[in-house]
């Protein structure tokens, strides 16, 4: 992006952030911390004495095992860790130096019948947490909340210990609510912490930052390749004149262009590549927003005007589909437009008069027709009348007709039975009521045209008026649909840009 280095800068935050979030989570606010886990709570029942056999009985409230009856129990396991980066002590207890108590388990609408520790990761740790250094329970029945008392124990870095309590139930019915360990520690924290067979949310958190980074500067990277630069988009009105075989792609390419180049006011005017040249031969003059695009070179007569290559364009032959004719040899072709073949049985199809359709004198698709498929040696064609009075009339045998423009030579073929004619191929491919026909065998596609296989083709040409100012709307519209984007509108379409071919100033198969 012109002026502003905005690769740069998200290459710098896609740094930033996780160096951030490390010293963030380790350093200031986790260098010191312990974290504790619920891993059970449930009520009791009888599979609670085979999972921990001999413990109930310690925690039934009476010494001699002869306890009270006690109605809706239930038995949880909470385990207290050092998952921080060091040690803690008993003076980081964010507590007074007279209380032997570090951290309270709190029960909502639970009272503590019993409790008893399960496990030690050192057993070194149990020295702190024998009765008399702070451990026990109470409650406060104000707020009908069970407390069970940990004291102060230092614990080295991954150390731990669990709780396993049993309690009764004080208010409320159904789920027990959630218990909760409250403590401070000095330069620290206390939290809940989850399971580490999962993935942390933090760490999905922070990879889906990074791929958004990624994503960004890729798309980034794409724009300020393929699209065109501020400074490289003219000001002004462009208006686009000329084939209306090439009409689609152009329209496509600008629009993608005026996208990007807002100051540019597009006109389109196609109807056909001699009318077009003509406008600009007359006009061009004193108009650099004004440009015929053509199928085929130029002919005599336009000295003024400056070509420049855009593409090779597919075309193809087609046929109504009561034709029932799938492949024609370039002679059957020469034939039918000779009038030597008036019935469609002569050439394997159905017994159906001809209607032959060519585009008017002067089309450029005419013009690459005659070229690259009929020949020199071709005879005039039969005098032609209107398509409509053809399909009005339905005379026998062997009719002609002419279609201005690709549109009419397209419609021509889908509305009249037995009819031929010829068009761009990406144009035919989209048209319901149309049918493609090979030549001797061969489909349009741009491998068949390199292996000189297929000879229905044409390179597209831009023409102007003697040569267009740097920074006119016709030129950067030109740079763009010979570069990047607009390449890729004219090949989405079946064109193959010039640079992609054997010999790319001339835009053609010949190496």
């Amino acid at each position: 992006m012109n002026g502003f280095p905005l690769e740069i800068m998200l290459a710098i935050i896609g740094i930033a952030v996780p160096i951030m979030a490390f010293v963030w989570e380790f350093v200031l606010v986790g260098r010191k911390r312990l974290g504790y886990r619920v891993q059970m709570d449930t009520p009791v029942t009888g599979e609670i004495e085979s999972v921990f056999p001999g413990v109930l009985p310690q925690l039934r409230p009476e010494g001699d095992g002869a306890a009270p009856e006690l109605q809706d129990l239930s038995v949880v396991l909470v385990r207290i860790e050092n998952n921080g980066l060091t040690d803690v002590d008993g003076t980081d207890y964010a507590s007074p130096a007279s209380d032997q108590v570090g951290l309270h388990i709190h029960f909502p609408h639970r009272r503590v019948i019993g409790m008893a520790v399960t496990e030690l990761s050192d057993d070194a740790l149990g020295d702190s947490l024998k009765p008399g250094t702070g451990i026990g329970s109470r409650e406060d029945g104000q707020h009908r909340v069970g407390i069970v008392d940990l004291p102060k124990v230092p614990m080295d870095r991954g150390d731990h210990y669990k709780i396993l309590v049993i309690l009764q139930r004080t208010a409320g019915a159904g789920e027990y609510p959630v218990p909760v360990v409250r403590a401070k520690l000095k330069g620290g924290r206390v939290s809940e912490t989850r399971s580490r067979s999962g993935v942390s949310p933090k760490l999905l958190g922070l990879i889906g930052f990074l791929v958004a980074v990624i994503a960004v500067q890729f798309v980034v990277g794409l724009n300020d390749q393929d699209t065109p630069d501020a400074a490289d988009c003219g000001s002004g009105k462009l208006t686009l004149v000329g084939s209306t075989a090439f009409e689609p792609a152009v329209r496509d390419a600008a629009t993608a262009y005026a996208k990007h180049c807002a100051g540019t006011a597009f006109a389109f005017e196609f109807d056909g590549s001699d009318r077009g040249l003509s406008r600009v031969d007359e006009d061009g003059k004193n108009d650099p927003g004004l440009l015929a695009i053509t199928d085929g070179p130029k002919g005599v007569g336009y000295p003024n005007l400056l070509p420049r290559t855009l593409a090779l364009s597919l075309f193809t032959m087609i046929v109504n589909p009561s034709v029932g004719v799938h492949d024609l040899s370039a002679q059957q072709i020469r034939d039918i437009y000779a009038g030597r073949v008036d019935n469609w049985q002569l050439v394997g199809g159905p017994d159906l008069p001809v209607r032959v359709v060519h585009r008017a004198l002067g089309s450029g698709t005419r013009e690459t027709f005659r070229k690259h498929v009929l020949g020199d040696d071709q005879p005039p064609a039969p005098a032609a009348t209107s398509c409509r009075t053809l399909a009005a009339t339905n005379p026998p045998g062997a009719s002609f007709c002419e279609a201005p423009v690709t549109n009419d030579m397209l419609k021509t073929i889908a509305d009249l039975p037995g009819s031929i004619g010829y068009s761009e191929y990406s144009d035919a491919a989209k048209t319901p009521g149309v049918k493609a026909v090979t030549i001797d065998g061969h489909r349009p596609a741009r491998d068949q045209v390199l292996d000189h296989t297929y000879p229905f083709w044409s390179v597209e040409y831009a023409y102007s008026n003697g040569e267009l100012p740097a920074d006119s709307p016709a030129a950067a519209f030109l740079r763009f649909l010979t570069g990047g984007t607009g390449k890729d509108v004219l090949r989405s379409h079946g064109n193959t840009p010039c640079g992609e071919l054997p010999n790319p100033t001339s835009c053609s198969p010949e190496k």
